[in-house]
């Protein structure tokens, strides 16, 4: 085990209590938090990184492409470089270990490592499938695997994973990609019920459509599509404002709330009307 103190950093985010309004401590100043970006290297995770070292965060950011990673960080000496990849839990684990020597401790995660394949029941391919869990869903795991001892030993800090609105329900095209992500939406609903009494926050983000890497390759009107930029800045104020669900764009996201709720016969005739599919 560890042996952390809870960080002086950490004072920078109001403590929860039983009668605050908010799921989780606000964040009033970012600056010397130290803040870990898992999947950086494009899109979200990217866009988040920079985003958080304009603010004055300490920011280790990892993801597979070391060059690109190599240019968030270039003439910021407050960025880390940790490469690794999400689905080999030893390479998780060792940058975890090179932090802390930095480090000494670490004030949010966030677990945006992610990928996307278009699929349908005529064309399953468990290979595809295999491929989209183990970075999807065992890739978080092993992230968590690495964080959360040092998080409840510490009794301050916080978890973010980004999930999907396309976990919300099913979906046509998403056979394998929105189990995953259904997945990952029960898993923060799990996980705050464990840390929010322990002092640990607990942030649940559900994008919708966001110009990156993955959706490029969508060949389907895609609604309320925004930039990355625009999704790092939600996540960024949904974090600061102490949310539990962070979802954007709500015009899209709450749309799809609300369907998920209706009857299945419903369900089914309004998105297939909605889609074509």
């Amino acid at each position: 085990m560890y042996s952390l103190q809870a960080s002086p950093q950490a004072k920078a985010a109001d403590k929860p209590s039983a009668s605050s309004r908010t799921m989780n401590p606000r964040i009033r100043n970012w600056r010397d938090l130290r803040v870990w970006v898992i999947g950086a290297s494009t899109g979200i995770g990217a866009e988040t990184a920079r985003l958080l070292l304009s603010k004055g965060a300490r920011v280790a950011i990892s993801a597979r492409n070391l060059d690109a990673l190599n240019d968030i960080a270039r003439k910021n000496d407050r960025a880390c470089v940790l490469p690794l990849d999400v689905t080999q839990h030893e390479q998780v684990l060792a940058a975890r270990d090179e932090l802390l020597a930095q480090w000494q401790g670490i004030d949010l995660l966030l677990v945006v490592a992610g990928t996307y394949n278009e699929m349908r029941a005529d064309s399953f391919d468990m290979g595809i499938a295999n491929q989209l869990l183990d970075v999807n869903l065992r890739g978080v795991f092993h992230c968590l695997d690495a964080v959360l001892p040092i998080l409840l030993q510490q009794s301050s800090g916080g978890i973010g994973i980004v999930s999907s609105a396309a976990g919300y329900s099913g979906l046509p095209r998403a056979l394998v990609y929105g189990p995953t992500k259904a997945a990952l939406i029960n898993l923060c609903e799990s996980l705050y019920f464990d840390l929010h009494p322990r002092g640990n926050a607990v942030y649940l983000i559900n994008p919708g459509f966001v110009e990156t890497p993955a959706t490029a390759k969508n060949n389907f009107d895609m609604p309320g599509l925004i930039s990355a930029a625009q999704a790092a800045q939600e996540i960024i104020h949904g974090i600061e404002r102490g949310e539990f669900h962070i979802h954007f764009p709500k015009r899209f996201t709450n749309w799809l709330r609300v369907a998920r709720i209706l009857p299945y016969r419903c369900y089914f005739w309004l998105i297939h009307k909605v889609t074509g599919l």
